[in-house]
């Protein structure tokens, strides 16, 4: 049996006439006819008498009919269901972010849900690329949003480019190197603690090319961990300058660094490749590609 053929029995019941319903349903009398019969053969008995031109439930008919009504009203719900979970109504959306969208994203990201969406349950987890793409891989999150340059390419995973932000040396407004006179290099930043978030290979390599050996993270970054917030706020009470997106330290200063940088953060929302996305998936790929840009 099918839902459709419990809708035909419900509306034949409701209107006892096999042309009222049909025309209800937008079918042929016969074609309703038909589905009718094909109900009662697999159910071993008939649901119908027909009494004149009128069709009325039999004793077995009326018990089909009120089980039928709750499987067609639990199809109805789970079909409304699948639609809000589309529209950021309902249901449960699991992110991991990484330092960068950890900082620019997260509390943007809970606003607009808790406010747009109040019936979707965000939760988001926080940490280093490696320990959420693991958390991804045992189905605890549904996707993540990380700098892509900072994940090691797998066939299991899906990366999908979002957004492109630009990457700088920041400091606070009354900061020594602000009365720089003459070109800054990257030599007198060494002058000062510099601090960063664990930054990938590609960005590693680039920094040697523009300034030199001396410039690679693992030898100039003498304060780094996974949380942006956390760094620009010690460059705000400090003399450390912070290398990160711009977006993400609009108080903090720009220093002129020649030669200059040149780098951007590469922002990917992350899946399981070859599997459904979660239902509100779509909404939070919307919501990142409005609220992360420079």
């Amino acid at each position: 049996m099918t839902l459709v053929q419990l809708r035909h029995l419900l509306s034949l019941a409701e209107t006892g006439s096999f042309t009222r319903s049909a025309e209800a349903m937008f079918i042929t009398q016969p074609a309703l006819s038909r589905s009718v019969q094909a109900l009662e053969r697999e159910l071993g008995q008939p649901l119908f008498d027909r009494v004149g031109r009128r069709s009325e439930l039999t004793p077995f008919g009326r018990e089909v009919v009120q089980r039928a009504k709750q499987l067609v009203f639990e199809a109805d719900e789970l079909s409304a269901s699948g639609r809000l979970m589309v529209a950021g109504k309902a249901g449960v959306i699991r992110v991991g972010l990484g330092s960068g969208p950890g900082a620019l994203l997260m509390t943007p990201l809970l606003k607009t849900m808790a406010t747009r969406y109040p019936g979707t349950r965000l939760d988001i987890a926080r940490g280093d690329t490696t320990m959420l793409a693991q958390h991804l891989r045992d189905r605890r999150l549904d996707a993540l949003v990380i700098d892509a340059r900072s994940l090691v390419p797998a066939p299991d995973l899906r990366v999908d480019t979002l957004v492109e932000m630009r990457g700088a040396f920041l400091c606070r407004p009354d900061h020594p190197l602000t009365r720089w006179k003459g070109t800054l290099k990257f030599a007198a930043l060494r002058q000062f603690p510099i601090a960063s978030t664990p930054l990938s290979d590609e960005v590693a390599r680039t920094m040697v090319e523009r300034y030199g050996p001396q410039a690679h993270p693992g030898d100039c970054v003498t304060l780094q961990c996974e949380e942006i917030a956390a760094l620009v706020d010690v460059a705000r009470h400090s003399d450390a300058v912070v290398l990160t997106v711009r977006a993400a330290a609009p108080a903090l200063v720009e220093l002129d660094v020649r030669p200059a940088l040149n780098i951007s953060a590469r922002f990917g929302l992350v899946t399981l490749a070859g599997r459904a996305p979660a239902p509100a998936l779509p909404l939070v790929r919307r919501l990142v590609e409005q609220l992360m840009h420079d």
